[in-house]
């Protein structure tokens, strides 16, 4: 079957067009707000300090996940990132609060009550986010020396406060809609949406570059080349998984026959996704922020000139980071004990492993195996911006965490799409195979 047809097929099934189309709408209403600017900001002496000084910083890697919204001062500044922060929180808190561990195991309506809290709690990260960005921007000015407030007070901070934190709260609606009544997980696709902002005028920079003769066609094809071969491991990474082989025993029950039935579980190589570099990064600020703090100091000053991207002061601890919360973050996700116990109940076992601890055991040890090698995979697409930006001069941000994110929500994507191809008996997006999206 030609790929046209394929592609056809999907618009042939009125509840995947509608989804489609539902999904088109809420993202575009959401590009739209992103360029709805907040009262009492000047937004051009704010884009200047975004272009010329805050690009390779943590506001520059921030804005970058809003789509450009925070770099101009947009009511959708702070975008759906309360949002992600308080469903992390809370799959944190669920592993050692005993009350929200209960909730988790009541099935449908404990997980209802969970997104709740974590709507509530969204609103108070939104707030606290929206009230750090406000006070920022009271102190920056810009590189030609012109405020970015032109008028500071508790009027502006209260307006800028309620203003964005409204924003971050209509993200998180139009992200839970999408994901409902659309295709695709919602917040990811936001996410995904916004990270392809700055995509075409980075490639009229890279273009310019060639032309100017800054970067020659040789080292082009070279950068290339490796864009080409490492977007290719991240899916081959994202979507690698150990199969671990489980027999199910054969039961009677009147007159009939149940399991007998011979099947795997998929462990990922990068269970924990993008999640391990989102934590190092929120870590790795604290350090420059602290010696903010001492100006008056000259050791403040060099900290601050080597403890930056691409200097081996910071890529170690960095790297470090994330193989560690690639771990933990691993562990508090996927027990092997309760995956032990659910195969037992359901007449699962092993073969040549004896059910319960003995299974737990070896779930844990393959688990770690796995994982190892796929925390240090993520520790080198995490570092390899700073050095392509660094060693290539190329002008954009490619790899670690946007690459991952962009990699994820397209397979994700795409895995739904093929399902509803398949339910409906059409055929699906590949030849052979199957596409298989990330664990959430």
């Amino acid at each position: 079957m030609a790929a046209a047809e394929k592609i056809g097929n999907i618009f042939r099934i009125k509840d995947l067009r509608n989804r489609i189309g539902f999904t088109a709408l809420l993202l575009i209403i959401f590009r739209i707000g992103t360029h709805i600017p907040v009262p009492g900001i000047d937004g051009k002496a704010l884009g200047e300090l975004f272009a010329r000084q805050l690009r390779g910083s943590f506001l520059g890697l921030y804005d970058l996940f809003v789509g450009g919204a925070l770099s101009r001062a947009s009511v959708l500044g702070v975008g759906v990132m309360p949002y992600i922060s308080a469903s992390i929180i809370f799959q944190l808190l669920v592993t050692v609060v005993p009350y929200l561990e209960k909730l988790q195991k009541e099935g449908e309506a404990g997980r209802r009550k969970i997104t709740q809290y974590t709507r509530y709690a969204t609103v108070l990260v939104a707030a606290i986010q929206s009230f750090g960005v406000a006070s920022l921007l009271t102190r920056f000015t810009s590189p030609s020396g012109l405020p970015i407030v032109p008028n500071p007070g508790p009027v502006f901070m209260i307006m800028t406060v309620l203003t964005l934190t409204a924003g971050a709260i209509f993200a998180m609606w139009l992200g839970e809609q999408i994901t409902e009544r659309g295709i695709g997980n919602g917040v990811s696709l936001l996410i995904f949406i916004g990270t392809l902002e700055t995509l075409p005028q980075e490639i009229a920079s890279t273009i310019q570059l060639i032309r100017s003769g800054a970067l020659s066609i040789p080292l082009a094809l070279l950068v290339f080349g490796v864009m080409f071969f490492v977007t290719a491991s991240v899916v081959y990474m994202t979507i690698a998984a150990r199969k671990i082989p489980v027999q199910y025993a054969r039961r009677i029950v009147g007159r009939k026959v149940y399991g007998g039935q011979t099947t795997h579980v998929p462990l990922k190589v990068v269970t924990a996704g993008v999640i391990p570099i989102i934590f190092a990064q929120s870590i790795m600020i604290f350090p420059n922020t602290l010696a903010s703090f001492f100006p008056q100091f000259g050791w403040a000053e060099t900290f601050n000139q080597w403890f930056v991207p691409g200097h081996f002061l910071y890529d170690i601890p960095y790297g470090l980071l994330i193989v560690f919360f690639t771990f933990y973050y691993t562990a508090i996700i996927l027990n092997p004990q309760d995956l032990a116990d659910n195969l037992q109940r359901y007449g699962g076992f092993i073969p040549g492993i004896r059910p319960g601890p003995k299974t737990a055991e070896y779930i844990d040890k393959v688990l770690k195996r796995i994982t190892f090698p796929g925390s240090i995979y993520l520790a080198l697409v995490a570092l390899l911006p700073f050095y392509l930006i660094k060693w290539a001069h190329i002008p954009f941000y490619f790899g670690g965490t946007r690459l991952l994110i962009i990699v994820g929500v397209a397979l994700d994507t795409l895995q739904q799409i093929e399902s509803f191809l398949i339910m409906r008996q059409y055929e699906g997006l590949l030849r052979k195979g199957r596409i298989y999206g990330r664990r959430r």
